[in-house]
């Protein structure tokens, strides 16, 4: 039989996505033709459009074409991006994102359900397992299994056939005790009274010192309660009373604010029900539920089994472990349709997380337990899964998190996506993954107004040559940072952990004084070791409490307070500002009223003396169209001023106050530069290299790395001395300028007596650092433990570093 011979694609197929006049943020009548099929990296300093490019526009356009598709009904029930103000976008591909830091997911989330791999595993058990019939036999898998009525061939019972929600820890198959969370909380009696010592009018009891809780306490002096004996010399019906007293309806005698008695109908809340009302986790102790042994599981879900193992048992196989497990199952003859469907699908479903370094998770980690890495690379090994073809994926960082030795599989996997027929454009910094990209866009020349535009684009090693790129040299193998070392201190923070996740008996110092770089790969235990030991302990120690129980000791040394500086947003709206956050705009406002005789409270978007009647301070209202995306329009009372008419009428050195929060950072210091009120919480902001940013941005637009430098830019009105700085991944978002800009920062901090302690995969900042601490060797289990440390030239060299070979390079 002769075989058909597809034709090739028509010549007329479409290259590149047109785009003609964006104005999004600082893209200003942007022009720009972005290669389909394609891998194509969008680079560039921080604020000069990258994002405003990728997510901004090409993006939100393309979710919004992809959702044209769906009736109206179902896109009244999506929250749908703001279209783009763009003149036109041609051939553009129906878009999918993977966002730079996935949330940190609920308690209710494991590795196996954010995978999906946990699905097929449930389907697979409820038809391929093992069940056990009402009197105890066991029924293995056959035809007659598939049916919804199984019969025992034992005894003859007949009895249901268990779905795959039997084994859904997230509905039916979920223990009774715990609801499927593993662990149960109950309140610790210690923690409600931690000072026996005190009276109860002195706040001996902790939960009853809040707001309208305090009522609890006079209904307890009213229940025969003496409040003014220490505690711990209450009778022991006094302190059942306090403890577990019944919730009776009480009258108690309160002084009013004038002073006089006012009697009150209250229902009396004992310690251990205000400390659940309160939801405040210091009151609580957690542990593994001892009806399900942690397995989320009802009993009758664990009864059945696959090879003689249940689903928990499984669960808690590494990946790796669990392809072998899946490879080794056999079943009748009868169900080889069936298995080869259902085992080639669990075993494909692994196959990804595996490509990504993935394979020491076991399907039953929770997933508030994972770094920001291994989060992001679970949910791109869901986008690869679905294999879809001629989609335009949109990747904002997706290094992030990743060690150098994990990049070369993220790439395999990106490159899996365009090699299926998707387009896929990525915003990125890291340069390994840069240089591996069909085609680069840079952006820039600077940020903000001094952005916007492409200043090179091509294949990379043409841009690299190009002499109007900024990035070109560094892919060149200019170095971001020229640092000199500082000198070494007899002072070191000393802390012992003795066992937190994959952490075991480690022991870890960090010079004071210095610049600290923690490595390793993915799931290696960095943020087990500083995040959740070291911070936590630190701040416990200062504050004169107990350190956590999983921290053996802590020395702190010199130091006497701790900042942890993130890259979550900063503000909830657009009410957020760099000048409202560094404290310039209250100056401003006071300079404003000095000026013009009236109350400093009339020059703000947020009191209704001074904001837009209109769209309340906002500058602009958003339109609910139901199905349709929100549409949000400048107001048309106020035009984007945010301000009412008559505070707008007020002029000082001929600018309103409007006008002054479009001005620049840098143009602000130059026109107050004779109000050093308003320049001293401005200078800061300068140092950091965030002098581009608007006054009246809205801080919750800022990129990761633009919100860690402003929270620095924050601190550094604040004296340094003593003061140990903790920073998630700081080069998050930054160009390999930027992180000039970030090590020179650090150096002012050191000077002034900070220490600094980094977690980060960067490395132009690890080579800058004056100590490493290289954690690993794998992640999981193969990690958790310190496997080199010393300057940056001594990792290099060490043969058991896994950074350290990149650092040589």
């Amino acid at each position: 039989m002769a075989t058909s011979k597809i034709p090739p694609p028509p010549d007329s197929l479409p290259r590149a996505i047109q785009a003609r006049g964006i104005r999004h943020n600082t893209l200003r009548d942007l022009d720009v033709d972005v290669p389909l099929w394609r891998t194509v990296v969008i680079a560039g300093v921080s604020g000069s459009g990258k994002t405003s490019l990728a997510m901004g526009t090409l993006y939100a356009e393309g979710l919004h074409r992809f959702l044209e598709g769906l009736s109206t009904y179902s896109r009244r029930r999506l929250i749908q991006a703001e279209r783009p103000d763009v003149d036109r976008i041609d051939n553009l591909p129906p878009a999918l994102a993977l966002r730079q830091r996935p949330p940190v997911p609920g308690p209710r989330s494991t590795v196996g359900t954010m995978s999906e791999v946990l699905n097929v595993l449930r389907l697979t058990m409820s038809r391929l397992g093992t069940h056990r019939c009402p009197n105890g036999h066991e029924v293995p898998p056959s035809i007659a299994t598939q049916a919804m009525e199984i019969q025992c061939p034992t005894c003859g019972v007949r009895f249901e056939a268990p779905g795959a929600e039997t084994f859904a820890f997230n509905s039916i198959g979920a223990c009774p005790r715990c609801t499927g969370l593993g662990t149960v909380y109950e309140v610790d009696p210690a923690a409600l009274v931690p000072d026996p010592g005190k009276t109860i009018n002195e706040g001996a009891v902790q939960p009853w010192n809040v707001g309208g809780r305090r009522l609890s306490l006079f209904a307890a002096g009213e229940l025969g309660v003496r409040l003014d004996v220490p505690y711990g010399k209450l009778s022991r019906r006094e302190k059942e009373q306090v403890m577990t007293g019944e919730p009776v309806k009480q009258t108690v005698t309160v002084s009013g604010r004038d002073g006089r008695p006012v009697r009150l109908n209250v229902t009396y809340d004992n310690a251990v029900t205000a400390a659940q009302k309160s939801g405040n986790s210091k009151y609580l102790n957690s542990h593994t539920c001892p009806v399900c042994d942690g397995s989320r599981l009802r009993p009758e879900a664990l009864t059945s089994r696959l090879d003689g193992r249940n689903l928990a048992e499984i669960s808690a196989l590494d990946l790796d472990e669990l392809v072998d497990f899946a490879a080794g199952l056999s079943f009748p003859a009868e169900l080889a349709r069936l298995t080869t469907g259902l085992i080639g699908e669990l075993t494909g479903s692994i196959k990804p997380l595996l490509d990504l370094g993935l394979g020491y998770l076991g399907l039953d980690r929770a997933g508030a337990t994972l770094s920001t890495g291994e989060r992001q690379r679970i949910e791109l090994t869901s986008t690869v899964r679905t294999n879809t073809t001629g989609m335009l994926y949109v990747l904002d960082e997706p290094s992030v998190g990743l060690h150098p030795s994990n990049v070369e599989g993220l790439w395999r996997t990106i490159d899996a996506l365009a090699a299926n027929g998707n387009s896929v454009v990525i915003v990125e910094h890291d340069l390994d993954v840069i240089r591996t990209a069909d085609w680069l866009i840079e952006m820039g020349p600077g940020a903000g107004r001094l952005g916007g535009t492409i200043l090179a684009q091509g294949p990379v090693s043409a841009v690299t040559r190009d002499p109007r790129s900024i990035i070109g040299p560094y892919l060149a193998g200019r170095p971001a940072v020229s640092r000199s070392p500082r000198p070494a201190t007899d002072s070191v923070i000393n802390i012992a952990v003795e066992r937190l996740y994959n952490l075991r008996s480690v022991t870890a110092s960090f010079p004071v004084n210095r610049l600290t770089g923690v490595a390793g790969p993915s799931g290696a235990g960095k943020t087990a070791l500083v995040l959740d030991s070291l911070v936590p302990a630190a701040r416990a120690q200062v504050a004169g409490e107990p350190l956590p129980a999983h921290v053996k000791s802590l020395d702190l040394g010199p130091l006497r307070q701790v900042v942890e500086i993130d890259a979550t947003p900063i503000g909830l709206n657009a009410r957020s500002t760099p000048s409202t956050y560094s404290g310039a705009f209250d100056a401003i406002r006071a300079h404003f009223a000095a000026a013009s005789g009236r109350a400093a409270g009339h020059f703000s978007f947020n009191t209704k003396q001074g904001q837009c009647p209109t769209c309340l301070g906002l500058g602009s209202i958003d339109l609910d169209v139901q199905y349709l995306p929100d549409i949000n329009v400048e107001c048309p009372t106020c035009h984007g001023a945010r301000f009412n008419d008559d505070t707008l009428s007020v002029r000082v050195d001929d600018r309103t106050i409007a006008d002054v929060l479009t001005m620049t950072v840098r143009e602000a210091l130059d026109h107050f530069a004779d109000v050093p009120a308003i320049v001293r919480p401005l200078r800061p902001i300068l140092d950091v290299g965030l002098d581009y940013l608007r006054l009246g941005e809205p801080t919750p637009s800022l990129s990761g790395g633009e919100s860690q430098r402003l929270r620095i830019a924050a601190r550094l009105r604040s004296s340094q001395r003593n003061v140990l700085y903790v920073l998630d991944e700081p080069s998050t978002g930054l160009h390999p300028v930027d992180i000039g800009t970030l090590a020179g920062v650090f150096d002012r901090l050191l000077d002034a007596g900070a220490t600094i302690v980094v977690i980060d995969h960067d490395l132009d900042v690890l080579a800058a650092a004056d100590h490493i601490i290289d954690m690993g060797p794998t992640g999981g289990p193969g990690g958790g433990r310190i496997i080199a440390q010393g300057t940056p030239a001594e990792v290099a060299a060490n043969p058991a570093s896994v950074t350290g070979p990149w650092l040589a390079r």
